[in-house]
């Protein structure tokens, strides 16, 4: 049997469970997944994987994780687990939001959890009423309106988001991201850092000349802050065809990157048809032992690799 490479995204690894982060592992579901992978995989540093899949030196089932975007949990909650357990993982940084940024989802979030009224009115912004006094309200506002702002220009979509903040009438809350002291952490524990842009905008709403500037800037600004070279890159968002296209791939092969990671569902094989710019990941959400497994079996027969659109 061919091997296979499953890589894993993670974002959070919050210390409790969050009913408003409900995509987000807690640190005891964590911990249980990291002791399945470590059972029933073969987990590697995603470098290494990279490698062994251009030498032919892949083991059976091989598993790398990985982490999105820099929040300070990764750190806090999840560094302490992987050590615990000898594991390693690659952290994909958008360098402008550490030392105390918040990403535009978060800002959202923040608002809704916190709102001083019943109602939050934003048909002055296009957005239409939101009642928000139950949490299952706040969970459908929060759903409702990351959506509607999801594939808005960055600029738009950031200033929309103050805007929610503002009429919910909250403060931004203590920063979740990393700060430069904490990446250093990482990187001193041998972790992996790969880039992930500066600003972490989706590519595709982007003029071509912008999405290099930040890709490049992301890379620039992680290499000055470590000190070593950076050749990992994660796509922002990273759906192939719709998030990025053939084009950004280019940018992120110009740049140098050794390899690049998506988020379209299947695994990495050795061979003809893998293509190292655009390695497929997936989101193993289940909470279940059996379940969690079951997800990764079928992640496993995922056959089509990412393919975006040539413009």
């Amino acid at each position: 049997m061919t091997a296979t490479l499953s890589i894993l995204i993670y974002h959070r690894v919050l210390a409790r469970p969050d009913p408003l982060f409900p995509g987000e592992v807690d640190a005891a579901l964590f911990e249980r997944q990291l002791r399945l992978i470590k059972r029933f995989y073969t987990p590697l540093p995603l470098g290494d994987a990279v490698q062994r899949l251009q030498d032919g030196g892949l083991p059976p089932r091989a598993a790398c994780i990985t982490f999105d975007d820099g929040y300070a949990d990764n750190a806090q909650v999840a560094l302490p687990l992987l050590q615990r357990h000898g594991l390693h993982a690659t952290f994909f940084i958008a360098t402008g939001y550490l030392d105390g940024g918040q990403m535009w989802n978060d800002t959202v979030i923040d608002a809704v959890r916190q709102a001083s009224c019943p109602v939050l009115d934003l048909r002055a912004h296009g957005l239409g009423t939101f009642p928000v006094t139950s949490l299952a309200q706040r969970q459908a506002t929060i759903a409702t309106l990351l959506g509607q702002l999801k594939y808005l220009p960055f600029s738009r979509r950031q200033q929309l988001a103050m805007s929610i903040r503002r009429q919910a009438g909250t403060r931004a809350s203590p920063p979740a991201m990393l700060s430069t002291a904490q990446l250093r952490q990482l990187h001193a524990a041998g972790m992996g850092l790969g880039a992930h842009t500066a600003s972490h905008p989706i590519l595709s709403t982007l003029p071509e000349r912008a999405a290099q500037l930040d890709i490049a800037n992301g890379k620039r600004q992680l290499e000055s802050l470590i000190q070593a070279p950076v050749n990992l890159f994660a796509y922002p968002n990273g759906k192939a065809g719709r998030d990025y296209g053939a084009p950004h791939v280019a940018m992120v092969k110009r740049l140098g990157f050794k390899a690049a990671v998506a988020t379209d569902w299947g695994v990495a094989r050795p061979g003809a048809a893998l293509d190292l710019l655009q390695l497929p990941r997936f989101t193993p959400w289940d909470r279940g032992r059996l379940a969690f497994l079951w997800r990764m079996r079928q992640n496993r027969l995922q056959a089509h690799p990412a393919r975006p659109d040539a413009g």
